[in-house]
């Protein structure tokens, strides 16, 4: 161990929320305390759109609240594979107590005193220029966590942040660094003396929501760039939960799957589920991308029916995956003839 502490560096990292020049007050909260109000609010403001967002309009529609979301960039749900985004709205957005706006910053938030409402300026994303004036009863901030690193003396190992990240390499290894700093498994196999690879696709995401949304991989526009960047093509599958009897028999048939894949090899580039237990479902995927197992590898899996596991065997076996063998026979005939 002497040898590890004096040549590995492993400083835990904690994250906190990306909070700037926010008001004190109850009712301009966080996700730390959004769930330790007193009272429910009628009107609630919820900055960012992204998971946290997402969940929490769930919980207080579900309560009763009017929910309002904020969001920079110009859709909701940014960060999510875009049909499945549209899905989404279509199912927990458009049918609630929701409106939102997007292409604006809430530019200066007014915390509520002496009975006045809490009081959101908003601003154009892009020009800056004034938008309008939200007065309401609650506002939570859900743009995410921001890495805590200041004060670890990543400086003095020659370790390169970027907003406050640290990138780090497939082995968790800083880049251009002196020094080594990683987290979880892959450090301490790299600490013994084993080789581990982590393969940062292959780790799911989860929004909470009901039905539930989860994704692995890459959305469907960044495969497309990588597809055109690298040169070669991609397919999409999909398939339904209306076509699954245990959904059915739940009564909670609305939802989809979606896999990007590679139609030459069978590489599964990313999947994206949005339906009953999809958190659960993920990670069939997730093992498949992190283990590099193709397409034609698995689609012919068997799954216990009736369950939602059948989903994804069906978003497998509908692929279409050039089979070279097949092809090569083919080839073969053409020729003799």
């Amino acid at each position: 161990m002497e040898f590890y502490r004096r040549r590995w560096r492993l400083p835990e990292l904690f994250r906190r929320r990306r909070l700037r020049k926010l008001p004190a007050g109850k009712i301009v909260i966080t996700s730390d305390h959004a769930l330790k109000l007193e009272t429910v609010p009628e009107w609630i403001v919820i900055v960012g759109s992204g998971y946290i967002g997402l969940e929490f309009s769930d919980v207080y529609t579900a309560l009763g609240s009017e929910v309002t979301f904020v969001e920079a960039l110009d859709q909701l749900m940014p960060g999510f594979d875009p049909e499945i985004g549209k899905l989404a709205q279509r199912v927990l957005i458009n049918p609630r107590k929701i409106d939102f706006h997007t292409g604006v910053f809430a530019s200066k938030i007014t915390a509520a005193k002496d009975g006045k409402p809490v009081t959101i300026e908003l601003i154009d994303s892009k020009t800056k220029e004034p938008k309008d004036t939200l007065e309401v009863d609650a506002a939570l901030i859900a743009t995410g966590r921001a890495p805590f690193t200041e004060g670890l003396g990543l400086e003095s190992v020659n370790a390169q942040t970027q907003r406050g990240f640290i990138p780090v390499d497939e082995r968790m290894r800083v880049i251009d660094s002196r020094e080594n700093c990683a987290q979880g498994i892959s450090v301490i196999e790299q600490v013994s003396g084993k080789d581990h690879v982590l393969n940062h696709l292959s780790i799911p995401a989860a929004c909470f929501t009901h039905p539930e949304i989860s994704m692995v991989g890459l959305t469907e526009p960044r495969a497309r760039e990588k597809a055109e960047r690298e040169g070669f093509e991609i397919s999409i599958a999909k398939t339904s939960f209306k076509a699954n009897t245990k959904a059915l028999a739940e009564n909670e048939g609305e939802g989809i799957a979606k896999m990007i894949y590679r139609p030459d090899n069978g590489e599964i580039l990313g999947v994206h589920i949005f339906g009953m237990h999809a958190a659960d479902l993920i990670h069939e995927a997730s093992n498949a991308i992190a283990l590099g197992i193709r397409i034609q590898d698995i689609n012919y899996d068997v799954h216990a029916h009736p369950t939602l596991s059948e989903v994804i065997d069906e978003l497998f076996k509908s692929a279409k995956v050039l089979n070279l063998l097949i092809l090569l026979l083919y080839i073969l005939v053409f020729f003799k003839e």
